[in-house]
Formats: structure tokens, C-alpha cells, sequence
């Protein structure tokens, strides 16, 4: 019996030792969601305490050699930008339906396209989308106690088919440099049916609260809601002195 204990014992202490060996991924896959070079700004998808964004934009990869089986998420970073820790090996990469203020290329059965990725080592890659939208000369100043801003808006896709019109344009204004439609603590919003010129759009919030604790500065950004598009396309964060 004490031979048969030892054996079991034995065992699971070379089982224990498989598993510390084993080797955790190495190869840093990066890059940014960009339209013709320029990256696409989104909510933020930092994991912070002080972060209120829930549902960040995402891409998926599924690895060819365990058949696709289940996918890794990636998610995209507020400047546009991600990252993962990968094992070297082929994947797929695809954007799943109703992921970003883009369009992402489709198969003629109407489904994502795909884009195969080799990882050997760490690589960078810029992945081509196409918005609805880009926001241009963003323009974002303080007064008295209140914050003001002006974008252009300019709409990239076009066609009656895949165009959309705009839901609103918003100005948040939050304490930490995670600012958008999940962390403010001032806003403004202008309904698409009031927008008179896509090219001078213009918000202003009204008095700024009083900062607890206390801060000489905030920081704001404009998005643009597009309708019957989940998520919203923004501009760069800016640092605003009180």
C-alpha cells in the first residue's frame, strides 16, 4: 500500500512540475486600427478602477493549429492602438459583426472577411477598416467655468446602402484621461437633426462641478454617435487647465 501511495504521489509531483514548466506566451502582437495610415480613436479599454467603459471595441484571433477552436479577444485602446502576448504559430484574424464605428470587408456569403497572421516573434501591424465617419481640426478651449469644442465631421462612406446619418455629437469632460460616453463628469450633446454645417459643429458644457478632490485640470474629448452604430468614433484626448 505505502509503494502503490508513493507511486500515486510521485505522479502528481511530475504533473505539478509539467505544468510550472509550462511556457506562457512570449511573442508581442501589436498595431493600430487605421483608415488610409491614421488611427482610429475609440472608447477606452483600459482596465483601471476608475474606467466605466464596459464593451471596448475588439478584434478576435483563432489559432489554426487547435482548429479554430475558440478565439482570443483583443481589445482596442482609446489612441486606437492593441496588444496581446501570443505563441508563435498561424491565426486568423478577423472583426466580428457590429465591433467599431467601420465597416470591416465581408465574403460574398456576408460574413467577416478574414486576414491570416503569421506570429513568429514579436510584429507590429496597421489593420485597413473603413469608418462611417472621421472627425477633422479638433479644436477644444476653456471659459470661465465652462468647456467648449469644434470638430468637422467628415463622412467617409457614402453609398445608400452602407451610409449612415449622425445620432449626435458630444463633448465629455472627465479627471482622468479616460473621458468618453462612460466617463465624464461634464458633458454636452447636439442631436444630428440640429446640426446645420458638418464641416463647424460647436458645443460648449455648462458650469464646470467642483473638483473632489481638488485639480487644476481636466481632460476632453469629442465623439460622434453614429445611428444604429453601437460605438462611437472620438478625438484625441486633450488636457484642458483649469
Amino acid at each position: 500500500m505505502k509503494t502503490y501511495l508513493l507511486l500515486i504521489g510521485t505522479l502528481l509531483s511530475l504533473t505539478g512540475c509539467e505544468l510550472d514548466n509550462f511556457e506562457p506566451p512570449k511573442s508581442t502582437f501589436e498595431g493600430r486600427l487605421v483608415y488610409k495610415g491614421e488611427p482610429l480613436l475609440m472608447q477606452s479599454s483600459n482596465v483601471a478602477f476608475t474606467n466605466n467603459s464596459d464593451f471596448p471595441v475588439f478584434l478576435e484571433l483563432w489559432q489554426k493549429a487547435y482548429n479554430n477552436r475558440s478565439s482570443i479577444r483583443i481589445p482596442i485602446k482609446q489612441d486606437g492602438t492593441f496588444s496581446s502576448l501570443l505563441f508563435d504559430g498561424e491565426y486568423k484574424l478577423i472583426v466580428p459583426n457590429g465591433q467599431g464605428p467601420f465597416l470591416w470587408k465581408k465574403t460574398a456569403a456576408n460574413t467577416p472577411d478574414s486576414l491570416n497572421v503569421t506570429v513568429q516573434g514579436s510584429q507590429k501591424l496597421d489593420i485597413e477598416v473603413m469608418p462611417y465617419y472621421m472627425l477633422r481640426n479638433p479644436k477644444i478651449a476653456i471659459s470661465g467655468r465652462k468647456i467648449s469644442g469644434s470638430v468637422s465631421l467628415e463622412k467617409v462612406i457614402t453609398d445608400a446602402t452602407n451610409g449612415k446619418a449622425v445620432e449626435r455629437v458630444s463633448l465629455y469632460v472627465n479627471k482622468t484621461q479616460f473621458v468618453d460616453a462612460g466617463n465624464s463628469l461634464n458633458k454636452a450633446d447636439l442631436a444630428g437633426t440640429d446640426i446645420k454645417d458638418m464641416a463647424n459643429v460647436s458645443l460648449i458644457t455648462g458650469d464646470m462641478p467642483a473638483l473632489v478632490p481638488a485639480q487644476a485640470y481636466v481632460y476632453a474629448r469629442i465623439g460622434l454617435k453614429i445611428l444604429g452604430v453601437e460605438d462611437m468614433i472620438y478625438t484625441p484626448v486633450q488636457k484642458i487647465n483649469l
